[in-house]
């Protein structure tokens, strides 16, 4: 099933292969994409679908080094020479919106712009930045509801301009302790406002986000990726975790987004996402439902037989294979991802892995 098309509403897809999100840090000139960029991406444009890195709706998001943005005329122009590489070999492709919030270093950001998060308190641990090396957090501004207001506008305005950009979607990316988990979190989020303090107020902020990304460019063209049971940048489980989720993703289904695409890190050392649960939330959503985490092409093939996902999605082996559905086709070997790159600027790691010999 791996290799054959999908079909649902908006997601006209020619094999059931998602390339993860992947940070790469390339877009080293004003957070703006490049011909490099471009380049990467339409190596793997026989994805079924191709989800990009996390691209920040405003300055106040660009967490790490070199991460693109998408909130200026610059950055439009950009993507859009990405959008071309990937649809002239007839592949689609979602920008991931990933507003870093407290994960940062005042030293990332650009002029003018803030730390904020739900709290004022720092992400524990530190960040690595290009002037000074690995530095500790920063600490974020507790943001206001004005603040709040400003963020959703910055989503549906980056929504926009995606659309201009010629993306074929937005993903949410509300995973990984990011600005939009990080009210999600009970951990992290203990406000006692209107956004936090209980399951509804933590939900809110995501679906004030989602209600005015599907505003501002249609149902169809929104998904959202979750990571319940993360434990990246200080989240972790909590009471209630498994009843907020489940009320988020019904509401979410209502909305009518497009996909939800649940994130489950145990390959990587963090609790396993409760399949259980997982079969909880994809009964709970009436969108296209993709899995991630550790999939290789029988564990992806044994999923979608067994009904657990409609989609899978692949991270670090698409990153070191830019043919990767040619290869699991095939059977063949995987290169191995060149973890001293994945971060760093260059081609080197990036656009030079080795395709199949053509026999």
């Amino acid at each position: 099933m791996l290799f054959e098309p999908f079909s649902a509403r908006s997601l006209q897809l020619k094999n059931r292969t998602v390339m993860a999100p992947m940070t790469r840090n390339r877009a080293v000139e004003a957070n703006t994409p490049n011909a490099l960029m471009a380049e990467y991406y339409g190596q793997r444009a026989t994805a079924g679908l191709i989800v990009t890195e996390g691209t920040s709706p405003s300055p106040n998001g660009l967490g790490y080094p070199r991460i693109p943005g998408m909130f200026n005329d610059a950055q439009v122009r950009g993507w859009k020479a990405v959008t071309d590489a990937v649809h002239a070999k007839s592949g689609k492709i979602f920008m991931q919106f990933m507003h870093t919030g407290r994960v940062t270093n005042l030293a990332n950001l650009p002029a003018g712009a803030a730390v904020v998060g739900p709290m004022a308190e720092a992400c524990p641990g530190e960040i690595y930045t290009d002037t000074k090396g690995l530095q500790p957090h920063s600490l974020p501004r507790a943001m206001t509801e004005a603040d709040i207001a400003l963020a959703v506008g910055e989503y549906a305005q980056a929504a926009k301009r995606a659309i201009e950009a010629g993306f074929d979607g937005v993903e949410l990316h509300a995973a990984n302790g990011y600005l939009i988990e990080q009210f999600l979190n009970a951990n992290v989020n203990r406000r006692s406002d209107g956004y936090g303090g209980s399951i509804a107020g933590r939900n809110r902020f995501v679906l004030e986000v989602a209600r005015a990304t599907v505003a501002a460019i249609g149902a169809d063209r929104v998904g959202i990726r979750l990571s319940p049971y993360g434990v990246f940048n200080s989240t972790g489980a909590f009471p209630e975790l498994e009843a907020q989720y489940l009320a988020l993703v019904q509401e979410l289904s209502a909305l009518g987004l497009v996909y939800l695409h649940v994130l489950d890190h145990s390959a990587m050392g963090a609790p396993p996402v409760p399949a259980e649960f997982k079969a909880k939330l994809r009964a709970s959503f009436k969108g296209a439902f993709i899995l991630a985490g550790g999939f290789d092409r029988d564990s992806a093939e044994s999923a979608l037989a067994a009904k657990s996902a409609d989609l899978i999605a692949f991270g670090r082996p698409f990153l070191a294979n830019p043919d990767l559905v040619e290869r699991m086709r095939a059977g063949a070997a995987l290169n191995a991802p060149d973890m001293a790159t994945f971060y760093t600027p260059g081609t080197k790691g990036y656009t030079d892995y080795p395709r199949l010999t053509p026999k």
